[in-house]
């Protein structure tokens, strides 16, 4: 791990996080100064929501809604988007989905009476304001997008993943229901439940890993493991559901001061050449960068095996062996495919994964051992 850094973290700016809490959302709207809402969510969350839309009508709220968002969004989907948002001028945006929905909600804010052009804010600390409110709430346990400064869109020029990272992308308010994921199908719930592990994890093992953020990777390393396996065979379980949620936001306070590293970098061309849904992405790398890394930093992993239930053995090195024969465990268990031949991956594809990967240096400076394309390249080798 690298010294001391300096430490910034942006909360939301309320937090709200309980079985049933999707009823409060009208108590953020109603009473305020706000004439007109932007709900941006996907088709089978309408029908929870209607009342909430009644409600807010009945209150003499303008409402407009976005189904849209379909899969990872581009940046043709943005520009589309804010075409219809644009004349309508919300007041209060809201985005209530996974993490493509809440990116996108983010971005819309933002770009909402802003003289900047996105273009003009892709990269780290870009983005000079926001105008309008911003409301959150996942409806899978997974991204942690609803906690994080961090939105990510397809740039169709060349087909990468772009991120644009600013502390006016952390909402005003957070809400957090584990009921709005009772619904999530069992293969949706266990490839973001490892997506929410990685991102503790990663932030945990990470280069420039702080003891602040340590204690909200470490507790959500914690309650994935514990849990997920269970949300996955009995989405019905409501306790199961709650850890899982909490502890996919715990790994959402984790991107932003610490963020991820090698495993979130070498599984984006996965998602923008081959539209792998971003959580299974991560999943089918996690194990091998996870071998690959060990060298470089076997406290922290055992660490790692131990947050996740295993059992210390004689030396640190024997105890993080068994955190990445735990992680392989539970993919097993919920289902998740192994290997990338298993998703239809081309083996000849590699090179150019590699290639595209190590143009997302903003994750790569953060792994504990540094990744050329040789090294990429073998990883994806030994995860095929």
């Amino acid at each position: 791990m690298e010294a001391a850094q300096t430490l910034q973290i942006n909360f939301p700016g309320k937090l709200v996080f309980g079985k049933g809490t999707l009823n409060t959302l009208p108590n953020e709207i109603i009473g305020s100064l706000y004439n007109k809402v932007l709900i941006v969510t996907i088709e089978p969350l309408l029908q929870k929501l209607q009342s909430i839309i009644e409600k807010l009508k009945s209150n003499s709220i303008e409402v407009e809604i976005d189904t849209s968002i379909v899969q990872e969004p581009t940046f043709e989907d943005f520009k589309r988007l804010m075409k219809n948002a644009t004349p309508f001028n919300p007041d209060v945006v809201i985005g209530i989905g996974g993490g493509s929905v809440l990116d996108v909600a983010k971005l819309i804010a933002a770009q909402l009476e802003n003289e900047q052009t996105l273009q003009e804010y892709v990269g780290i600390g870009l983005l000079k304001g926001r105008k309008k409110k911003l409301i959150c709430m996942p409806a899978t346990a997974g991204t942690g997008s609803e906690a994080s400064p961090n939105a990510i869109l397809v740039d169709g020029t060349d087909n990468q993943k772009k991120g644009i990272i600013s502390p006016y992308l952390m909402p005003d308010v957070v809400i957090v229901d584990p009921l709005l994921t009772l619904s999530v199908p069992s293969a949706i719930t266990a490839a973001t439940g490892l997506d929410a592990l990685t991102h503790c994890l990663e932030a945990y093992t990470n280069k420039f890993a702080l003891p602040f953020i340590d204690m909200y990777a470490f507790e959500g390393m914690r309650l994935i493991a514990a849990n997920l396996v269970q949300a996955v065979k009995h989405g019905e379980d409501e306790e199961a559901r709650t850890q899982v949620a909490m502890g996919s936001l715990l790994g959402g306070f984790c991107l932003g001061p610490v963020n991820t590293a090698g495993v979130h970098a070498l599984s984006y061309p996965l998602g923008s050449t081959f539209h792998l849904a971003h959580g299974l992405s991560n999943a089918l790398l996690l194990p091998y960068v996870m071998e690959y890394n060990l060298p470089a930093a076997p406290a922290r992993y055992a660490n790692v095996a131990v947050a996740m239930g295993c059992t210390k053995e004689s030396d640190d090195l024997a105890t993080a062996k068994k955190g990445i024969q735990k992680v392989k465990s539970l993919m097993a268990e919920c289902g998740v495919p192994a290997r990338l031949r298993d998703v239809n991956i081309p083996k000849d594809a590699i090179p150019q994964m590699a290639v595209d990967a190590l143009k997302i240096q903003r994750l790569l400076k953060n792994n504990p051992r540094h990744i050329n394309v040789q090294n990429a390249v073998d990883i994806y080798e030994a995860a095929y």
